[in-house]
């Protein structure tokens, strides 16, 4: 299987090369076009031009969970599958699901302020998107403070599995209570309810931010894995030196 294949640090090196150039030139361009369609939609007839927020907020809001979901995969690849490189891919996605997390909470305190009369709300929605960016940031802070990597990587793959439970509140927050953030209006029984002025654009940024994810995540788990092999080669030569 491919996955099986990249299993291997230099095979995956070697493949990451010759993708991450095209990921970044095909990320630069959808951004280029989703911010340009962003710009040029029109105004909404209630929210007037603070609507346009909604195109940097609603995929760093999806990337915020989207990245959790993919480091708890990699959480089982570390307990379960014992896959090389899952504490790698989890690790350094951490950080980047981190950001999306951080801007997701800024753009919706700017849109929510002209909307709720507030930049901040402690309602169902929220505070569970909060409690996920502190999440993030415990995860971070584990790693760092945790020397043996193999401990670290099964505490940080426990800690990402019990986390996962955050991600279906989040997902039916406005469901399950009476919140001030608005329904779901794009992935519905009946369609969106977007109009394409509106849908478009907003599909666009998706689809660019999610590339930026996957070029952000490749070029840092290349990072991560030198900077193992680093730490390795450091290890033997002290070992050699007190030999």
């Amino acid at each position: 299987m491919f996955l099986a294949r990249l299993a291997n640090p230099s095979r995956f090196m070697a493949f990451t090369a010759r993708v991450l150039p095209w990921l970044a030139i095909a990320t630069a361009l959808l951004l280029a076009l989703g911010l340009y369609q962003s710009w040029t939609a029109p105004d909404d007839y209630q929210q007037g031009a603070t609507v346009k927020i909604m195109f940097i907020h609603v995929p760093n809001a999806w990337l915020s969970m989207f990245v959790w979901m993919i480091m708890s995969v990699s959480a089982l690849g570390t307990l379960v599958w014992k896959h090389p490189l899952a504490d790698v891919a989890a690790k350094a996605a951490a950080p980047i699901g981190a950001s999306f997390t951080f801007l997701a909470l800024a753009t919706g305190s700017l849109w929510g302020r002209p909307m709720w009369g507030t930049y901040w709300q402690w309602d169902a929605r929220l505070t569970s998107v909060l409690i996920l960016f502190l999440m993030y940031l415990s995860l971070i802070a584990l790693w760092r403070a945790v020397e043996d990597p193999t401990r670290a990587a099964r505490a940080a793959a426990v800690l990402t599995l019990v986390g996962a439970i955050n991600i279906p509140i989040i997902k039916f927050s406005v469901e399950w209570w009476n919140t001030l953030h608005q329904g779901e209006s794009v992935f519905r029984m009946g369609g969106p309810t977007l109009d394409r002025a509106f849908l478009i654009p907003l599909f666009t940024m998706a689809i660019a931010f999610t590339l930026l994810f996957v070029t952000l995540h490749l070029a840092a788990m290349r990072n991560e894995i030198l900077r193992r092999r680093v730490r390795t080669l450091q290890m033997m030569q002290a070992d050699g030196r007190t030999s």
